[in-house]
């Protein structure tokens, strides 16, 4: 992505969780990125949002530091990462929220040029996934290593 990112993360040694702090007008707030397993033979789920108290991650938590773009583009930064790792493996996301969904529906949607060039992306929708396409309505995402 067109977009800065942050560059100081923290990785477990089997690149499942990244840690990195958000700069921005509130201060800074620890931010994490979980891929964790499912149900489903090389599928792995993508779990972001702040950092709470315990330690978990906190997907609803709304911090709004002014610094989404940069965020976002970590997120694809870390995807782009843990799939050179495990290349046979997809990563499926989608929002906490039907906003969110709309919000990583777009950041895609801006970037497919981009992201096409390293990611076959599919969209869920209510029959099953089909070929990712901009404006389209979606449930989630999951992505592949090309």
């Amino acid at each position: 992505m067109k977009y800065e990112i942050y560059k100081e993360l923290k990785v477990t040694d089997d690149f499942s969780v990244f840690d990195f702090v958000s700069a921005g007008r509130f201060g800074n707030i620890p931010k994490r990125i979980e891929f964790m397993r499912t149900e489903i033979d090389n599928h792995y789920n993508l779990a972001f949002g702040d950092v709470d108290e315990d330690g978990n991650i906190d997907d609803y938590s709304i911090s709004d530091n002014g610094d989404r773009n940069t965020i976002l583009a970590t997120v694809a930064f870390t995807v782009d990462i843990y799939l050179a790792k495990y290349p046979d493996r997809l990563v499926y996301f989608r929002g906490s929220t039907q906003e969110r969904t709309r919000l990583y529906r777009m950041a895609v949607g801006l970037n497919i040029d981009e992201l096409s060039l390293k990611f076959e992306i599919f969209a869920e929708q209510k029959n099953g996934f089909v070929p990712f396409q901009k404006n389209m309505e979606v449930l989630g995402i999951l992505v592949k290593k090309k």
